[in-house]
């Protein structure tokens, strides 16, 4: 089957390799472990911190979840696009359902984030929605590519 918009296989290891590391050091990060710091000067379209707001600036800023996050975003963006060694309509068919339930359920849990969290919980919350999709994307499709594979045997 021809695709469009996806990755070459090749790909797809190197998004789990990215993913799998990136994706743990950003769990101990979220819980206050400073497993390292980079500091660096960095422009910023807009920063509010302690200081006044400001904007098209540089800052110095430790860098390190920029890093994990983009690493987060790459690696999982690859790990889910890429294609399978055998892409036909069927994975086509369980890659769109996966993606559709990936949303619907990402969003599940954003409405019910914004109806019964609060304060702090609440940007915490937000920072792991950034990603949410993706996981459970990537959960849902490979299990049931999984599924389909044990059924076969």
């Amino acid at each position: 089957m021809k695709t469009r918009y996806l990755f070459p296989h090749r790909f797809k290891l190197l998004g789990w390799l990215l993913l799998l590391p990136s994706s743990l050091v950003g769990l101990l990060m979220s819980f206050d472990y400073q497993i390292f710091s980079v500091d660096a000067t960095v422009f910023a379209l807009y920063n509010d911190g302690i200081e006044p707001a400001k904007v098209f600036t540089f800052i110095e800023n430790s860098i390190v979840d920029e890093i994990i996050a983009v690493l987060v975003i790459v690696g999982g963006i690859l790990a889910a696009f890429s294609q399978e060694k055998q892409e036909d309509e069927y994975i086509a068919k369980i890659r769109l359902e996966s993606l559709l339930w990936a949303t619907y359920i990402n969003y599940g849990l954003l409405l019910f984030s914004i109806l019964f969290v609060y304060g702090l919980g609440f940007y915490q919350i937000m920072i792991f929605h950034m990603f949410t999709v993706l996981f459970i994307f990537l959960i849902r499709f490979n299990f049931i590519l999984y599924r389909t594979s044990k059924a076969m045997a």
